[in-house]
Protein backbone atom coordinates (compact mmCIF):
# COMPACT_ATOMS: atom_id res chain seq x y z
CA UNK A 1 0.00 0.00 0.00
CA UNK A 2 2.08 3.35 -0.83
CA UNK A 3 -0.35 5.91 1.61
CA UNK A 4 -2.71 7.66 -1.26
CA UNK A 5 -6.45 7.38 -2.05
CA UNK A 6 -6.90 5.89 -5.61
CA UNK A 7 -6.43 8.83 -7.62
CA UNK A 8 -6.35 10.89 -4.97
CA UNK A 9 -3.21 12.84 -2.96
CA UNK A 10 -0.86 10.97 -1.19
CA UNK A 11 -1.86 10.53 3.06
CA UNK A 12 1.95 9.94 3.67
CA UNK A 13 2.78 11.75 7.16
CA UNK A 14 -0.66 12.48 7.68
CA UNK A 15 -2.02 10.59 10.65
CA UNK A 16 -6.03 10.24 9.35
CA UNK A 17 -7.04 8.87 12.69
CA UNK A 18 -5.80 11.79 14.46
CA UNK A 19 -7.07 14.70 11.20
CA UNK A 20 -10.14 15.40 9.48
CA UNK A 21 -9.30 15.59 6.12
CA UNK A 22 -11.24 16.91 3.15
CA UNK A 23 -9.33 16.59 -0.18
CA UNK A 24 -10.23 16.14 -3.82
CA UNK A 25 -9.50 18.37 -7.36
CA UNK A 26 -11.37 21.13 -9.54
CA UNK A 27 -11.73 19.74 -12.80
CA UNK A 28 -13.48 21.33 -16.01
CA UNK A 29 -14.58 18.90 -18.49
CA UNK A 30 -12.60 16.26 -17.08
CA UNK A 31 -9.01 18.29 -17.28
CA UNK A 32 -8.07 19.11 -13.86
CA UNK A 33 -7.96 23.00 -12.95
CA UNK A 34 -4.72 24.95 -11.77
CA UNK A 35 -4.66 27.62 -10.13
CA UNK A 36 -8.57 27.79 -9.05
CA UNK A 37 -9.14 28.85 -5.15
CA UNK A 38 -11.01 26.41 -3.02
CA UNK A 39 -12.81 28.24 -0.04
CA UNK A 40 -14.00 25.75 3.27
CA UNK A 41 -17.29 27.61 4.73
CA UNK A 42 -18.36 26.61 8.10
CA UNK A 43 -21.82 25.19 9.07
CA UNK A 44 -22.84 29.07 9.14
CA UNK A 45 -21.13 29.88 5.83
CA UNK A 46 -18.51 31.57 7.72
CA UNK A 47 -14.85 31.94 5.69
CA UNK A 48 -12.76 29.07 7.50
CA UNK A 49 -10.17 29.00 5.06
CA UNK A 50 -8.54 29.26 0.99
CA UNK A 51 -6.15 26.71 -0.70
CA UNK A 52 -5.19 27.77 -4.54
CA UNK A 53 -5.28 24.28 -6.85
CA UNK A 54 -2.41 22.66 -7.61
CA UNK A 55 -1.33 22.48 -11.06
CA UNK A 56 -3.02 18.86 -11.13
CA UNK A 57 -5.90 20.73 -9.85
CA UNK A 58 -5.61 18.62 -6.38
CA UNK A 59 -6.35 21.05 -2.67
CA UNK A 60 -6.85 19.72 0.89
CA UNK A 61 -7.86 20.98 3.90
CA UNK A 62 -7.51 19.58 7.71
CA UNK A 63 -10.98 20.10 8.97
CA UNK A 64 -13.11 20.02 12.35
CA UNK A 65 -15.45 17.38 12.47
CA UNK A 66 -19.21 18.01 10.79
CA UNK A 67 -20.33 19.86 7.23
CA UNK A 68 -18.85 22.29 5.12
CA UNK A 69 -18.96 23.76 2.10
CA UNK A 70 -16.38 23.84 -0.43
CA UNK A 71 -16.65 26.85 -2.67
CA UNK A 72 -14.83 26.96 -6.01
CA UNK A 73 -13.74 29.76 -8.04
CA UNK A 74 -12.29 29.88 -11.14
CA UNK A 75 -12.02 32.12 -13.91
CA UNK A 76 -15.78 31.76 -15.31
CA UNK A 77 -17.05 29.70 -12.62
CA UNK A 78 -18.10 29.26 -9.45
CA UNK A 79 -19.83 25.68 -7.57
CA UNK A 80 -20.35 24.97 -3.59
CA UNK A 81 -20.27 21.87 -2.58
CA UNK A 82 -21.62 20.31 0.32
CA UNK A 83 -18.90 17.58 2.41
CA UNK A 84 -18.78 16.08 5.92
CA UNK A 85 -15.50 15.54 7.44
CA UNK A 86 -14.71 13.33 10.36
CA UNK A 87 -12.01 12.57 12.22
CA UNK A 88 -10.17 9.57 11.25
CA UNK A 89 -11.29 9.66 8.01
CA UNK A 90 -10.72 11.09 4.32
CA UNK A 91 -13.49 12.74 2.58
CA UNK A 92 -12.58 13.25 -1.28
CA UNK A 93 -14.70 15.07 -3.57
CA UNK A 94 -13.92 16.04 -7.18
CA UNK A 95 -15.68 19.19 -8.68
CA UNK A 96 -16.54 19.37 -11.78
CA UNK A 97 -16.70 23.24 -12.89
CA UNK A 98 -18.88 22.07 -15.89
CA UNK A 99 -21.52 20.41 -13.66
CA UNK A 100 -21.81 23.83 -11.54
Amino acid sequence: MCGATEGGLALAGVDVTKEAVIQGRVLRGGTPVPNAYVRLLDSGGEFTAEVPTSATGHFRFFAGDGNWTLRTLAPGAKADRAVVAARGSVAEIDVDLDAA
